[in-house]
Formats: structure tokens, C-alpha cells, sequence
């Protein structure tokens, strides 16, 4: 699995070309993304570049809509913020007809300068502040996924304060191993996130005791990057269970939240198949008469992106070295994750070039700084470009500043063009707001 240390075997580039429908080959102009030339965006816009695809995100959101809907049924998708935050790429999915998943008050501004109706966002998450909940409430949020008994608390007082009426579901959480890595796994009891099942009735009435305060249904979210339908029939199935158990107990449960996670193929596997998990909702929760709702994200967005960088030298020893001008302050995911992405070259004449082992490093000043290790590449001379594939969830969110190295600039292609959306962050613009003390 691609985010639990990728131990072969490897994918060769052609198989990493014919696995990713959005990119092509050309042999004069190079890798494309979309049909536009990854070249004429790093000569437009140096490197490094964070570079998506319009086309390839609406392609993905289709998918997957078109997946349920064949199946019977009607969910509505909650576009998860946090994947990949940029307006330009929250414009995308609202006009698609997309609500928004959020995790924070500056996730829920974003979500609406970019549009997207109060009424349409969903705010999960374990800590909610006061100030949080008093902000979203006033705005009129369409739904807080609540995760305690405490948070209940807070939403009720906060609601009853502005004289408002939350609509909350109750995150359960299921104890479902989902398969994936540690750091990605919320649905086991061991999880900070939501409610032990056995917990779930006694809080949902309490809830429907509380002022301020309406409890429509239930939430559950067991991971990310999950690409076997198997433990979300698992999860469903109790969900589902859950619902019934509180109908019997005389509450009313008119909202099920089927959370996220869907997984892509960061190598050449082909990652979830949509009508196979679509049937895993329809066989679990199709007929409970609920409105669902889910909340993809890195589905959506992984293979829209990539991150486009630069070779700044190659380094000769016992170890061939593969230096570049990106680094794990711009894809953290390698050095938090150990996750594996491709990476390819931009130049047409390396694509069948004999190739070597090399491990692909950055320039900052942490042996974490590593986006591959012994990985089959072909020469790469000083000013060759490479592309880092799937980058475009939980990339450019994750980055920071980390030693005194500016933000990169990010690009988006669509219809054959391409507009940059962000430009590079200036040297001085990272010291810009401090001050030194007298």
C-alpha cells in the first residue's frame, strides 16, 4: 500500500504513463498534463510548481457520482477542504454541485468565498473551539458532525446563546480497521474520533434533550487511503444497525453521513472500484430511507495533481543521489506517510533511457528529506525536470516554510490552458509581518 512503505515491485515509468489517463508522452514537447506541456508551465512559472488539473478533477467527481446514481442511489458528496484548500479548486467542485467537508473556521471562510452555500458544509472534527462554533452557527452551517458528549455541550450553549437550532449528527465510531497506516486510521476505538458505538444511544438522547440543539442522524469515518470495499461494508452494516437500534428507541435518525476515504492507485494498481463500493452502500444503508452524504477528498484530487520540480545535481558515491529543488516542506507525505509517488521525467528523450537506482532527496537539512529511495531513474542532469504524480491531496496543505524556503507557485490547467492561481511566495514575504522587539 502506498502510504505504508512501498516494498516493490516498482511500477516502470511506461506503466505509471498508461495507469494515469490525464498524462501523455509527447515526443516533442514532453510529459503533459491535460494536453499542456509541463515545460511551457516551469519556463512560464519556474520550479518547484504545483501544477492540477482542472479537467481530470471534474472526470474523478463524475466518476464517482455516476457510480451511486447507477447504483440507485442518491448521495450527496461533501468535498473534503483539507485535501487540497485552494479557491480555485473548491470553485471546481461547487459548480459541479459539491458541499463542503471542513475541519476548521478557516476551511469553512474558504469554502464560502469560494461560494459554497452555509446551508452545504459539514463541520467535522475533535476540537471545535467556542469562538468556532459560535462563527459557523451564526452563518447558518447545514450540519456539525459532533464527536463528544462535551462537544455537545458547547454546540448547545453556543446555539442557545444566539438563539439558533443546530442541526448535529452523532459521529460513531465503529472500531473498523481499515487496513491502512497508523497515522491514517480513525474508525478504531483506540482513535481520538467520535463515539464508542455502545455510548451512541444514551448521548443521542441526551442530545435530543439539550436546547438549542437537533440530533438528525449519524456519522462515521474509519481512514483514509482505503482501497477494498470490505471495510466499509463492515462499517456500514453497524452504522446501519445503530440507526435501527435508535428508531426503536423512539428518535428520530434522518441523516447518515458515510464519511470519506476512498483511495487512489499511487503506483499502476487501479485503486477502489467505484461500482463495487457503490454496491457496498446500496447492500448496507440503500434502504434505510436517509439521506446520505459522503465526504471524498484525496479521491477527488490526488491524481489532478503534481508537484513539478527541477534537478539540481545529481551527487556520485557509494549512493547515486538525485537532488532536487522541491523538498519535504513542499510533499511532506514521503517523510510522514513513507508513501510512495511516482516520479517521472519531463524530458521525452529520458522516458525509455536506460535507467539506474537513485534516491531522490531534497535540499533541506533533514535525512527525512527523501522522496524515494533506489528508485529506477534514468540520467538526470543538472535542470531536468521531474514530476512527482498524485501530489494533488495533502501536498500543497501540508507544506510550510521550513527552512526559510518561500511557498511554491501553483498552477491550474484547464481546456487546454493553463493560469497561475498562486504565484511563488517572495523571500521577504515570509519575515514580512514579524517585528523585533526594542
Amino acid at each position: 500500500m502506498a502510504d505504508m512503505g512501498f516494498t516493490g515491485p516498482e511500477p516502470d515509468l511506461a506503466g505509471l504513463l498508461a495507469a494515469r489517463p490525464q498524462l501523455r508522452m509527447h515526443a516533442m514537447d514532453g510529459l503533459c498534463l491535460e494536453d499542456v506541456p509541463l515545460n511551457a508551465i516551469a519556463d512560464a512559472h519556474g520550479t518547484p510548481v504545483w501544477v492540477y488539473g482542472a479537467g481530470t478533477m471534474r472526470a474523478r467527481y463524475t466518476a464517482l457520482d455516476t457510480a451511486l446514481k447507477a447504483a440507485g442511489l442518491d448521495v450527496h458528496i461533501h468535498y473534503a477542504v483539507k485535501a487540497n484548500d485552494h479557491l480555485a479548486v473548491l470553485d471546481v467542485f461547487r459548480r459541479l454541485g459539491a458541499g463542503a467537508d471542513i475541519v476548521s473556521l478557516g476551511e469553512f471562510l474558504r469554502a464560502r468565498r469560494a461560494g459554497v452555500a452555509a446551508a452545504d458544509i459539514v463541520y467535522s472534527g475533535v476540537g471545535k473551539s467556542v469562538a468556532e462554533l459560535e462563527a459557523v452557527l451564526a452563518a447558518g452551517i447545514g450540519q456539525i458532525n459532533a464527536e463528544s458528549g462535551e462537544e455537545l455541550e458547547m454546540i448547545s450553549a453556543v446555539a442557545s446563546r444566539l438563539g439558533v437550532e443546530a442541526r448535529v449528527v452523532l459521529r460513531m465510531n465503529p472500531d473498523v480497521d481499515a487496513g491502512t497506516h497508523a497515522k491514517i486510521t480513525t474508525g478504531l476505538a483506540e482513535n481520538k474520533f467520535g463515539v464508542a458505538a455502545d455510548d451512541v444511544p444514551g448521548l443521542y438522547a441526551r442530545a435530543a434533550a439539550l436546547p438549542g440543539v437537533k440530533p438528525v442522524g449519524l456519522a462515521l469515518h474509519i481512514g483514509s487511503q482505503i482501497l477494498s470495499p470490505a471495510p466499509y461494508a463492515e462499517a456500514y452494516a453497524r452504522a446501519a444497525q445503530m440507526v435501527r437500534a435508535l428508531r426503536a428507541a423512539g428518535q428520530e435518525v434522518s441523516v447518515l453521513d458515510l464519511g470519506g476515504g476512498i483511495g487512489i492507485g499511487y503506483l499502476d494498481e487501479p485503486g477502489m472500484n467505484l461500482a463495487a463500493f457503490a454496491a457496498t452502500v446500496k447492500n448496507a444503508v440503500g434502504g434505510l430511507g436517509v439521506e446520505l452524504l459522503m465526504e471524498p477528498g484525496r479521491f477527488l484530487v490526488g491524481p489532478a495533481g503534481l508537484l513539478l520540480a527541477s534537478v539540481i545535481l545529481e551527487k556520485q558515491g557509494q549512493k547515486r543521489f538525485v537532488v532536487l529543488d522541491a523538498a519535504m516542506n513542499e510533499l511532506m507525505r514521503p517523510a510522514m506517510y513513507d508513501s510512495w509517488h511516482g516520479i517521472m521525467p519531463v524530458d521525452a528523450a529520458l522516458f525509455h533511457a536506460a535507467a539506474a537506482p537513485a534516491d531522490v532527496v531534497g535540499p533541506v537539512c533533514e535525512s527525512a528529506d527523501c522522496f524515494a529511495k533506489d528508485r529506477e531513474l534514468p540520467p538526470l542532469h543538472r535542470g531536468t525536470r521531474v514530476a512527482l504524480l498524485d501530489a494533488g491531496a495533502y501536498g500543497a496543505v501540508m507544506s510550510s516554510t521550513y527552512n526559510a524556503r518561500p511557498r511554491a507557485a501553483v498552477v491550474l490547467v484547464d481546456g487546454g490552458t493553463f493560469t497561475l492561481i498562486t504565484p511563488r511566495q517572495k523571500l521577504e514575504e515570509m519575515w514580512g509581518a514579524e517585528t523585533i522587539p526594542a
